[in-house]
């Protein structure tokens, strides 16, 4: 079912990437009128669907409206195994050969869409890992810039805690307080889960042992954001220099977003938290506009590309 726009607001659409053979679902809100000043790429989490970003339980929570009222494009995908890629990939993919698809999803948006300073990241969870592995593996266009929320690299809970296969795992952990969500998240999130694919429950374990690996390739900005009750990464000071030490990026950003759970962009603070985000993108687009000569003349070549 294609969503409804807000009252007054930007039009959200449902949308069909090609990506090396494998159909990639999503949502798209377009900026109006006149070209978007940069495309967020929004990268949702493990069990959910791209509509996590397009919470309508409430007015002005979509990240999806409210991105496209402030003159962005907002692409929110259904990652491999998810959505229409679930037919073709019944076992989902690696986090590697999802930065793979992923990324051939976006050169075929590229080519069809203007897409203004370039493509902004943000993602949620395991979608946090898959914005990571495809910033280290980038290729083609001006990647801007990430914002990750509920993600870190040093685990709150045992392994075998970990969301799986079939419902295995403590699944609660995803929400934190029912009072940090408005009633209609939980009607609502019934038809955006959708059941982990099994080789991404195989690899969540993996995480803290890949990330150092991935993250020293990584060589854009960077804000990770923890919810006041995260409770599947630890977010203390030990642990965030962890995350921060591998990183290849110029700039890391760490934030805490009060009267939230783990599902941010379906709680209260949803708006909140998406406002900042885009102010991170702000802050990235100021940077590039305001770098020297040379500086500039480098961030236009193509991500990938030899220099």
């Amino acid at each position: 079912m294609t969503p409804l726009p807000e009252t007054g607001g930007p039009v959200v659409r449902e949308i069909l990437l090609p990506a090396g053979g494998v159909p990639l679902s999503g949502l798209l809100a377009e900026a109006r009128p006149g070209p978007p000043r940069a495309v967020v790429v929004a990268v949702h989490g493990g069990g959910m669907r791209a509509g996590y970003f397009d919470s309508r339980a409430r007015p002005g929570l979509s990240l999806l409206t409210l991105g496209a009222a402030l003159g962005y494009t907002v692409l929110a995908v259904d990652r491999p195994g998810y959505g229409a890629s679930a037919a073709h990939l019944p076992r989902g993919q690696s986090l590697a050969d999802q930065a793979a698809t992923l990324h051939d999803g976006l050169d075929a948006f590229t080519a069809a869409h203007d897409t203004g300073a370039g493509l902004f990241v943000v993602a949620h969870s395991n979608g946090g890992k898959l914005a990571l592995a495809a910033a280290a593996e980038a290729r083609g266009g001006a990647l801007l810039g990430l914002d990750i929320s509920g993600l870190g690299t040093r685990l709150a809970v045992s392994a075998h805690q970990l969301p799986g296969l079939d419902g295995h795992g403590d699944w609660r952990r995803h929400w934190g307080s029912l009072r940090l969500y408005p009633p209609d998240a939980f009607r609502q999130g019934r038809h955006l889960v959708s059941p982990v694919p099994a080789l991404e429950a195989l690899e969540g374990p993996e995480w803290p042992a890949l990330y150092p690996g991935i993250a020293r390739r990584v060589r854009t900005p960077v804000r990770f954001t923890f919810a006041e009750q995260e409770q599947w990464w630890l977010s203390d000071d030990e642990s965030l220099a962890a995350l921060r030490r591998p990183l290849a990026a110029p700039r890391v950003l760490f934030a805490h977003q009060p009267d939230a759970g783990h599902n941010l962009s379906l709680g209260w603070a949803a708006r909140t938290y998406h406002l900042k985000a885009l102010g991170f993108l702000e802050e990235c687009l100021l940077a590039q506009d305001a770098a020297p000569a040379q500086r500039r003349a480098r961030a236009a070549i193509p991500l990938g590309a030899p220099t």
